[in-house]
């Protein structure tokens, strides 16, 4: 069914049951009333991509993301959805899996006019940013949160990194840490060199000093990354108290340690970057510094929308930073 059919039966133009579906001026309340009484009749549903296609509007905004396995990614996506819904459009997730060719596929594909705008996270593979100067070439709009690229005028949501790990390695070194590790998932990304940083600071504030060799980069594989952590706990100098940057290298810390036998926090002390809500719950409690996740998905949404609905708006000048709120448990040393 479509209005084609509509036309031939009521003996007028396509134009004309078209105008009068969207409730034109142009028509007069007799025909309307025709054709919005066959419409009923026959059930007929308009298509909503082919209007899309006319409008040059496609009612989706795209969410770019590494995983969502990660507990504060799942979270961002119901911030993001709590805007877009109220906006009436949709969300599609797309899921790069920590790779660079995998993001610069789907944001080509963006190019053709599949959404509207784009809220993204970079891959902890991402080097280069031309993929991203493309889309903006094709004037769609773009939001990033949480990880963000360096050396790029754009909108940014971040929550504080630095401070937020220079305070977590403070609180471990107050516990009567003496070597101390931080883990990381890559070395590319502002995020996770802002974290670094923070580190770094805490250690010179405390006169000890920093030792290369306890900046781990942990694989987004599994498997390498248990690898990396068994050496890491199987040194004869093998730290006290370990940052883990993300939740998911503080779960396969805590599955290593087990494996050797070491006790958390006796053994070793660790506080994560982590949204997990079981995080009270593992054993033992986990101590984490918690990224408001949810609030960073509103916010970097209700920005996007604000650029679709204000063409002059300048965007790419928006940065955000959303603190993070630190929650002692065990295995932290409280």
């Amino acid at each position: 069914m479509n209005i084609k059919t509509l036309a031939g039966q009521l003996g007028i133009s396509v134009s004309t049951v078209s105008k009068a579906l969207n409730d034109s001026h142009e028509i007069s309340a007799e025909t309307k009333r025709k054709v919005l009484d066959l419409a009923a009749l026959l059930n007929y549903t308009p298509n909503a991509y082919a209007g899309s296609l006319r409008n040059k509007k496609s009612s989706n905004i795209a969410v770019v993301l590494p995983e969502v396995a990660d507990s504060f990614f799942s979270q961002a996506i119901n911030g993001i959805e709590s805007v877009a819904q109220e906006k009436g459009y949709h969300v599609i997730v797309y899921l790069t899996h920590e790779k660079q060719h995998k993001e610069q596929s789907i944001l080509n594909d963006f190019r053709s006019g599949r959404v509207d705008g784009v809220l993204m996270s970079l891959s902890c593979e991402t080097t280069s940013n031309d993929h991203i100067f493309r889309l903006n070439d094709k004037k769609i709009p773009v939001v990033f949160f949480d990880r963000v690229p360096e050396g790029m005028t754009a909108a940014k949501i971040v929550t504080d990194d630095f401070e937020s790990s220079c305070k977590a390695t403070m609180q471990l070194i107050a516990k009567g840490c003496q070597r101390l590790a931080f883990l990381s998932l890559s070395d590319k990304l502002a995020i996770f060199n802002n974290r670094v940083e923070g580190f770094k600071k805490a250690l010179h504030n405390s006169g000890l000093v920093f030792d290369e060799s306890m900046l781990v980069t942990c694989s987004s594989d599994e498997q390498q990354a248990h690898h990396v952590l068994t050496n890491l706990l199987m040194r004869p100098d093998r730290p006290d108290g370990v940052v883990a940057s993300t939740e998911k290298t503080a779960t396969e810390l805590y599955d290593v340690c087990n494996q050797l036998g070491l006790q958390i926090p006796a053994d070793i002390k660790v506080i994560a970057f982590a949204s997990l809500p079981i995080a009270a719950l593992l054993h033992p409690p986990l101590a984490t510094i918690v990224q408001p996740a949810f609030e960073m998905g509103k916010v970097a949404a209700t920005l996007l929308f604000k650029a679709l609905e204000k063409p002059h708006f300048n965007l790419a000048k928006e940065y955000v930073v959303v603190p993070s709120v630190f929650v002692e448990r065990r295995s932290g040393g409280c």
